[in-house]
């Protein structure tokens, strides 16, 4: 449903996305992570035709999203960062109007507000002015927004940004169930690992415009073991443990003055990482096990500095 292949887009001197593929198959749902200026809101404004490539292909449902915009648009429903709703208009009114530039007819548009109204559970709100819903109330009503003229494909670029646990949970409820009993595909934007475990079938990380890794959850996770090992210490700026090459070492970096390793069985090689970091003389100060998660994956391939984000 969604098929890009060597996407590029360069602002001036700074190369925001750099030769991206991305793939989703239809009826599944597809995380795109990255840190800030990382190139996802570069990417989804291509992908829904606000930016045209500099260069590479995008088919959206089997649309040229250069050649054939507004096909594309025909498909898609994008839900943005940014809350836009007009203040001044009731939640119907805002629906009712959103159809009338679609061209939908009256009867049409009153069934489908019923319809959605009673899904996003905001019918006692309906006729309220949106200028005093909630955070809550607001992305819930952006996302009856965007399923008023049946869309193929959603783009949600940060859809519980803001949202307290109970409504995050209310919008992923919804999402799932557009995926389970209508076959929706989606991408989603999100800087919240959990969301992307619980949702997403395919994950995919861009880092300063490039795709550094994509898979599933489990894969990515699993690239780290069974589970990770902590430790806070003196580590010198080249420090390099001397047990790196054994057998059941998954994966390793040194960060803040953090040791992960990713390792097979944590319980048994404690003592060993131990030993080896007495050995080289450092001074363990603090130490702990957790099972890895798609964040220990997402600060593994991107690391901690911070970036802004690159406005286009």
């Amino acid at each position: 449903m969604i098929d890009a292949q060597g996407l590029h887009k360069q602002f001036g001197t700074v190369q925001a996305v750099i030769d991206l593929e991305l793939h989703v198959p239809q009826g599944s749902v597809y995380a795109l992570l990255g840190p800030n200026g990382a190139g996802k809101s570069t990417t989804i404004n291509m992908l829904t035709t606000l930016l045209r490539p500099d260069r590479g292909t995008i088919v959206i449902a089997g649309h040229d999203a250069v050649r054939n915009p507004d096909a594309v648009r025909r498909v898609i429903g994008v839900t943005f960062q940014d809350l836009v709703l007009d203040r001044d208009l009731s939640g119907r009114e805002a629906l009712d109007f959103y159809g009338r530039l679609y061209g939908l007819d009256a009867a049409t548009r009153t069934q489908r507000t019923k319809e959605l109204l009673t899904l996003v559970e905001l019918n006692d709100a309906a006729d309220r002015l949106t200028g005093t819903y909630s955070g809550g109330m607001r992305r819930r009503l952006e996302l009856a927004r965007c399923l008023m003229m049946q869309p193929q494909i959603l783009f949600l670029d940060e859809p519980t940004q803001g949202l307290d646990p109970q409504h995050r949970a209310m919008i992923w409820d919804y999402l799932r169930m557009l995926q389970q009993q209508h076959g929706m595909t989606m991408l989603i934007t999100t800087h919240a690992m959990d969301e992307a475990e619980i949702l997403a079938q395919q994950v995919g990380i861009i880092d300063h415009g490039r795709m550094v890794a994509s898979g599933t959850p489990a894969e990515l996770i699993g690239q780290f073991g069974s589970e990770m090992v902590r430790i806070t210490a003196n580590y010198p700026a080249d420090y390099q443990p001397s047990w790196l090459q054994a057998e059941w070492v998954r994966n390793w970096a040194i960060q803040n003055g953090e040791l992960r390793v990713g390792v097979d069985h944590g319980s048994r090689r404690i003592a060993t990482i131990l030993d080896g970091l007495r050995a080289d003389g450092l001074q363990v100060s603090d130490m702990n096990m957790t099972r890895p998660s798609l964040g220990d994956v997402f600060l593994q391939t991107t690391g901690r500095a911070l970036r802004d984000e690159v406005k286009s």
